[in-house]
């Protein structure tokens, strides 16, 4: 690559170095009224609701995967209230199971109770009648088929009364539990129980495949349209109870975030000194690099990331890790001088030799990081994420810029 090519690139890495650093500045009031940063629950405080789990009527084989499914329906739903990286855990003690559920940053904590308890709990139970009572009062037996199996949810229209009706679509299990229990109750009503309110008991013809049903009631369109949009956030499977509400404060999370920041920027400073007093010049450009590197990688993160103590601490490593590169790199620029290199040559050589050692090391590195990311908790992905993001613009900046800088204004 010319001399030029190389300069206008270099240029473009400066201009947008610049563009990021007031674009990442905490006190830019006007990019910050567009893009401000996004921070979790132990930055800015919010609430912690604790919610029981009934698993009364859920086999103990299957609790773990309801549980699962529980904790994904609350996730989805919470992220639908503009919640910043809603965080929810399960727990087991002396078998009671409940749901953590932290909230950042909500303004309306009520509100989100409210729609968090109206997430419809679905419950298909069949009738049976009670002989031995006088009235010969109904008794309502739940089967297996709850919500937890549907798989959508829309609006359809009776085409005699024109009533709104809730058309349900289960998924493969939901739909073979749906078939079986149609075919032992044909001739009977089968009750539909929403939050443990009979809401319908339609009658079975016959025996229905497929896995379609109708629900039908008095609902007004409004109703319908609410009930179907629960339906497609997530229908619970099983039912919850909120039984403890927190506000949290987030002046320990400020306080731990200023110390993280001070450590951080200190830590930072040291590995520059470093790299300057050991490689001297070279040292200097990998300093560029990694200041170049530390206001890329921020800006991708005010972009795409919630930011929690977690997030910046894998931001942190990350920063050593970009160092790393630069170590492999001058080290086998100065192996290629001792064999008798000239500096061009040994330049290219140690970068060339390098980058299967960097590549392989960081590529473990992110495959780590994508495994914590899809097998863990929020908290953990959160660390996960940002040290993934650091460890790919480390990439870039140790072998492009400072291969660049090295490039240009080293001498022959």
């Amino acid at each position: 690559m010319s001399r030029l090519r190389l300069s206008i690139f270099l240029l473009f890495i400066l201009v947008a170095t610049a563009a990021g650093v007031l674009f990442v500045h905490p006190e830019s009031s006007y990019v910050d009224k567009y893009y401000p940063w996004r921070l979790g629950l132990d930055l800015v405080g919010g609430s912690y609701l604790v919610y029981e789990v009934d698993m009364s009527q859920i086999e103990p084989a299957d609790q773990d995967i309801v549980m699962n499914g529980l904790r994904d329906v609350i996730e989805k739903r919470v992220n639908l209230f503009g919640v910043s990286e809603p965080r929810v855990t399960a727990s087991e003690s002396n078998g009671s199971y409940r749901l953590n559920v932290e909230l950042a940053g909500i303004s309306d904590v009520n509100e989100a109770i409210n729609q968090i308890g109206a997430t419809p709990f679905l419950q298909f139970s069949e009738i049976t009648i009670n002989s031995d009572s006088e009235n010969e009062e109904p008794e309502f037996i739940p089967t297996e088929l709850t919500g937890r199996y549907v798989k959508r949810a829309s609006i359809i229209f009776d085409n005699i009364t024109n009533l709104p009706q809730v058309f349900l679509e289960f998924d493969g299990e939901g739909a073979d539990l749906f078939e079986q229990l149609t075919g032992n109750n044909i001739g009977k009503p089968i009750a539909v129980f929403l939050d443990g309110e009979l809401i319908s008991a339609p009658r079975v013809s016959e025996k229905i495949p497929g896995g379609r049903a109708q629900i039908t009631g008095d609902f007004t369109i409004e109703e319908a349209t609410a009930l179907v949009e629960r339906f497609n956030a997530g229908a619970l499977p099983a039912p919850i109870n909120l039984i403890n509400q927190q506000t949290v404060s987030a002046t320990l999370g400020q306080d731990s975030l200023q110390k993280t920041v001070k450590a951080g920027v200190w830590g930072t400073l040291a590995v520059i000194i470093f790299m300057i007093l050991y490689y001297r010049v070279s040292g200097f450009y990998a300093a560029i690099a990694l200041f170049i590197y530390t206001i890329l990688t921020l800006s991708v993160f005010k972009l795409f990331v919630t930011m929690t103590l977690a997030g910046i601490a894998g931001f942190v490593l990350s920063i050593g890790m970009a160092v790393d590169a630069n170590i492999l790199i001058f080290e086998r620029i100065k192996e290629e001088i001792k064999k008798g290199a000239s500096k061009a040559v040994a330049m290219e050589e140690g970068f060339n030799r390098a980058w299967p050692s960097i590549r392989d090391s960081n590529l473990t590195t992110i495959l780590t990081t994508l495994i914590l990311y899809y097998f863990t908790s929020s908290f953990v992905k959160g660390f996960a994420l940002t040290l993934m993001l650091g460890v790919v613009v480390s990439m870039f900046t140790a072998i492009t810029v400072t291969r660049n800088l090295l490039r240009i204004f080293s001498r022959k």
